[in-house]
């Protein structure tokens, strides 16, 4: 079965998912959240339709969000650098950034990890 001929709410390892865009802020409480979208969906596609609903995601003028590899940099949208260390781990076990990049990374994943602990306390 092609990518195409799935449902639409079937991954690519065949299970059932639906995705969920979430915005959270430093003190970790949800100030946006969208439910629903097909588990296939592609986290740009869900993106940009956040944004251009009527009463959707409003990014503050000045401010940026900070999103994960699966999006690219737009206005008000901010992505770690790619082909570059970001994980955690990375740090932990004694390794300094090198560039620029790395050092942006490695401020970038600390920050975005309290979306990540927001989801995971969702999972509990």
């Amino acid at each position: 079965m092609s990518d195409e001929d799935k449902p639409k709410y079937q991954t690519q390892k065949n299970e059932i998912a639906t995705n969920v865009l979430g915005v959270c802020s430093l003190d970790m409480q949800f100030i946006y959240v969208l439910p629903g979208w097909e588990g296939c969906a592609a986290d740009g596609r869900v993106l940009r339709d956040v944004v251009s609903r009527r009463n959707g995601l409003k990014v503050p003028h000045g401010y940026y969000f900070l999103v994960d590899a699966g999006y690219t940099n737009g206005e008000g949208f901010l992505a770690l650098y790619r082909r570059q260390r970001y994980h955690l781990n990375n740090w932990r076990e004694g390794h300094q950034p090198i560039t620029p990049q790395e050092f942006f990374n490695i401020k970038h994943s600390a920050a975005r990890n309290v979306i990540e602990r927001c989801f995971g306390l969702l999972k509990i």
